[in-house]
């Protein structure tokens, strides 16, 4: 593989997310050789997928090119390939352009959608990780709506409009909160000759409430939220299978959509030569002491979604959320300059920063220490924390003006089927 010879140490980073920016950036103020491999050439602000994937907002708003975050290091190196496997025994990568060498490695390639192990939901549903994901779920919803609007059969139309989406997690919940915001702010405007309550939104949850990470507080007013706008709750309900047009769950009931979304849950992406007791398989997690080191191997570092960092207040691991990679990203990197002066690093210490989830305008859930938010209060904050996180100042810029946009005008401007999808 074509990378500079430096007379510094090489630092490897595998994945391009929260994590492996975060470490980056500390990075560049050591005297190291740093070398990002990702499938992809950009960081995605996956918060914000699920409004690329419901016409809120273009690819573009929540993507930010890797080399550019970085163009001023002159010793920093991407490269866009897929990791295979890892030897430790002699520190090289294997990847799909060629083999590498390092002296320090850092896996940060956070999750995948978890499918718990049914291959008919695997194959038929539609996962939303990636930007590619979310324009295919846009595409897919935006046909399936246009069709129903020629369609003269009542039954092929009714399947065309029920939209499922399966787990009430922050992504679920903001998903369906979306969906039933397009049906009330564009369908009767775009599609005259469709009804609005033809066109229905199903949350199923096999918990007992959404939103089950945060609070009681914050669950039960999400809830009222979702229900308000129309959104269709099924709790303690488990899917068994979909076939491409119909959702079984576990007590029988049925659902005819062409548009199911699975949102029920992720596992880790653990890369190839790194396994046994440093792979806790149940989480596909690898498991990490208080300096993000992966257990049992020299050398090697797991920050992020992909680490299983035990301690007294999270005895089964961080949340798999962006704050604590962000947070290990940047701790390790301050650590890697006691690591190369021979001291001692310091521990991790996770400042839990509350969580957050939006139903749509003017609805979102805040939990903050004991503190509950809700309502429009809720929801600028909401706005604020993501418009800060977002990578480059561009992408602050047009979020904040198709936000701004589609407030004042109950628009979502990016309905456009770029790319048609063609389901399996």
């Amino acid at each position: 593989m074509n990378i500079p010879k430096s007379n510094a140490p090489r630092i490897i980073v595998i994945g391009g997310g929260f994590g492996g920016v975060s470490l980056i950036k500390k990075l560049q103020k050591l005297e190291v050789q740093v070398v990002l491999f990702d499938r992809h050439n950009y960081h995605t602000f996956q918060p914000l997928l699920y409004q690329v994937s419901t016409a809120g907002l273009e690819p573009d708003s929540i993507a930010y090119p890797l080399r550019k975050i970085f163009r001023k290091n002159k010793d920093f190196h991407f490269r866009l390939a897929e990791v295979e496997r890892v030897d430790t025994n002699v520190k090289e990568i294997y990847t799909s352009i060629g083999n590498l060498t390092y002296d320090y490695l850092v896996i940060a390639t956070g999750t995948k959608t978890n499918y718990f192990g049914n291959q008919a939901i695997e194959t038929n549903s539609m996962p939303m990780k990636t930007v590619p994901q979310a324009l295919n779920i846009r595409s897919l919803m935006l046909q399936n709506i246009e069709e129903a609007d020629i369609t003269s059969d009542p039954e092929k139309r009714k399947r065309l409009l029920n939209f499922v989406v399966a787990g009430a997690g922050p992504t679920g919940v903001e998903l369906a909160g979306a969906l039933a915001e397009f049906r009330k702010g564009i369908l009767e405007h775009d599609y005259p000759e469709l009804e609005e309550e033809e066109m229905k939104v199903h949350l199923i949850e096999g918990a007992d409430r959404v939103l089950p990470p945060m609070s009681e507080t914050a669950s039960k007013k999400a809830a009222k939220f979702l229900e308000n706008l129309g959104v269709q709750l099924h709790l303690k309900t488990f899917i068994t299978d979909y076939d491409g047009s119909i959702v079984t769950t576990k007590d029988g009931t049925t659902f005819e959509t062409e548009t199911f979304i699975w949102a029920a849950g992720v596992t880790g992406a653990p890369i190839g030569g790194i396994d046994g007791n440093s792979l806790i398989e149940k989480a596909n997690r690898y498991k990490v002491d208080r300096t993000n080191k992966i257990e049992g191997l020299e050398a090697v570092y797991a920050i992020g979604d992909i680490a299983l960092m035990e301690t007294e207040n999270f005895p089964k691991g961080h949340p798999q959320v962006a704050q604590p990679a962000i947070q290990q990203g940047s701790h390790l990197g301050k650590n890697f300059k006691k690591i190369l002066e021979g001291k001692t690093p310091k521990p991790f210490v996770y400042l839990d920063k509350g969580s957050m989830a939006t139903v749509g305008r003017n609805k979102a859930v805040v939990d903050f220490k004991k503190m509950h938010f809700a309502g429009a209060f809720a929801w600028f904050l909401w706005m604020f924390v993501h418009l800060w996180f977002l990578v480059g100042f561009r992408n602050r810029v047009i979020t904040f003006f198709n936000w701004t946009y589609s407030y004042i005008n109950y628009d979502r401007a990016a309905r456009l089927i770029i790319r048609p999808f063609t389901k399996k």
